[in-house]
């Protein structure tokens, strides 16, 4: 039997219990993309075209579509889920070779938009603007639901291969930790709530949260550094669509490259790339890592002066 005949005979299980929460009509519709990525050497001779095409996720976010970008950067999947018509159900994508999606992976998920419903194996969880939701390894039936179609939910969706389980765990924004880093002099001014994280929701590898930058703040995570036992995947979001953008620095530390993102774009950035950004004016990121360890200070300081 294929993944998703699996993944429908489940959901079919639940259909009466979902019923009763809101949820009908589950429809499956994913739009998945595999990605290779570029070894530091290939990327010294890449064109600005060619760094974005590798780097950049600027297609999720779609309504009544689950697009997906599958990546070889520790197997990383990047997705989101806006049901704006309809029940939206995590299917399986090919790439996993799996029964059904989280067989062997845990995931995060942080709404951005309207509030709205996570179903995980029939258990409902309501999520309001940056709330998160952490499922564990194993669990089959996942869907997702907007309370208001003319608000909808924006669930952004991270996950990595899980080799253990932990509990399925909601946390709101106000109970995330929250640390206050910046100063005014420096334009960096901004608070970081960490979600999963060993302190706070567990979770085998991945490590999830958001930042946010306070009014007339426009850097993040400078001075650089990079991650040579982890990879960082940062979603920007909070800007104009067509007025604002950021400037996302990566690359080597002695030969970086600038991609611009606009309103909900992503960038991959592997370990051997430095992440910091600087806006046309203040915003807010989702930022994921997976990798060896889940150490949030595990990382390899550049000094400003060996930047080139």
């Amino acid at each position: 039997m294929k993944p998703f005949d699996i993944i429908e005979n489940i959901a079919l299980n639940h259909k009466n219990a979902l019923s009763n929460h809101g949820f009908s009509n589950v429809f499956s519709n994913m739009a998945v993309e595999s990605r290779i990525s570029p070894d530091p050497v290939r990327y010294e001779r890449m064109t600005t075209d060619e760094v974005r095409k590798n780097f950049l996720v600027d297609n999720l976010f779609t309504a009544d579509c689950i697009p997906v970008v599958y990546s070889d950067v520790d197997r990383v999947v990047i997705a989101s889920a806006v049901p704006l018509k309809k029940s939206l159900l995590l299917d399986c994508p090919p790439q996993l070779a799996a029964k059904y999606f989280a067989q062997r992976r845990e995931i995060g998920i942080i709404n951005i938009g309207g509030s709205g419903k996570i179903a995980v194996d029939g258990k409902v969880y309501e999520l309001a603007n940056r709330d998160c939701l952490y499922i564990s390894r194993g669990q089959k039936e996942i869907v997702f639901l907007s309370d208001f179609p003319e608000t909808p939910a924006k669930f952004y969706i991270i996950s990595y291969p899980a080799h253990t389980e932990y509990p399925t765990t909601l946390i709101h924004k106000k109970d995330a930790t929250a640390v206050e880093l910046g100063n005014e002099r420096n334009c960096n001014v901004r608070t970081i709530y960490k979600y999963i994280y060993p302190n706070g929701i567990k979770s085998c590898q991945l490590v999830m949260g958001l930042t946010e930058l306070a009014s007339g703040s426009v850097w993040n995570t400078m001075p650089v550094h990079t991650h040579a036992r982890r990879t960082e995947v940062y979603m920007y979001f909070d800007l104009d669509k067509t007025a604002d953008c950021v400037f996302h620095y990566m690359g080597k530390p002695d030969m970086t490259r600038q991609v611009v993102v606009r309103n909900e774009q992503i960038v991959i950035s592997p370990s051997w790339s430095i992440h910091a950004g600087v806006g046309t004016r203040n915003y807010t990121f989702i930022w994921a890592m997976g990798g060896e360890n889940q150490d949030f200070d595990d990382m390899d300081g550049v000094k400003m002066s060996d930047l080139k």
